[in-house]
């Protein structure tokens, strides 16, 4: 249940993402920053991250809660371009790496997404994003955040 314990606090973030996934042609990717701060929520059993990409002029919204029956983590994303809450990915870690699977679409087509969590240690964190069009056969890498700790939350 404390598996995201690490996240709890204040990060710079570094953004890479593909400006056309799934695209045709060769890939090119945008790099801009971000600012997070996460808090726990359910004595650890959840916890809510708004984060902010100030040149976009964007926000977005990342909620992980622990399915206690499962245990399992679902992790749900939103941001202020549509103000809706995307289906969840859902999984766990194995030691310092965390794997999620779920169902969306992306351009109006299916596809698979897979996130993935690795803790660098205490003040560096690696998140990656994929899509599979094919049943997960192949997987493009579209989106990588990397964190950079500023502080502890309630500090």
């Amino acid at each position: 249940m404390d598996d995201f314990d690490f996240l709890h606090g204040f990060w710079d973030v570094a953004n890479r993402r593909l400006t056309s996934p799934l695209g045709p042609g060769p890939a090119t990717w945008a790099e801009f920053p971000g600012h997070a701060a996460v808090r726990p929520l359910f004595g650890g059993a959840g916890n809510i991250d708004e984060i902010t990409f100030p040149t976009l002029g964007r926000q977005g919204v990342t909620l992980r809660l622990f399915d206690r029956d499962t245990e399992r983590w679902s992790i749900h994303w939103s941001d202020s371009r549509t103000g809706r809450l995307d289906p969840p990915v859902i999984g766990g870690f194995t030691g310092d790496r965390g794997d999620f699977h779920g169902e969306d679409t992306y351009d109006g087509r299916p596809v698979r997404v897979h996130f993935t969590w690795y803790r660098l240690g205490p003040g560096t964190v690696r998140w990656e994003q994929e899509f599979s069009t094919d049943q997960g056969r192949t997987w493009e890498l579209n989106w990588t955040m990397d964190l950079t700790r500023i502080g502890r939350a309630g500090a």
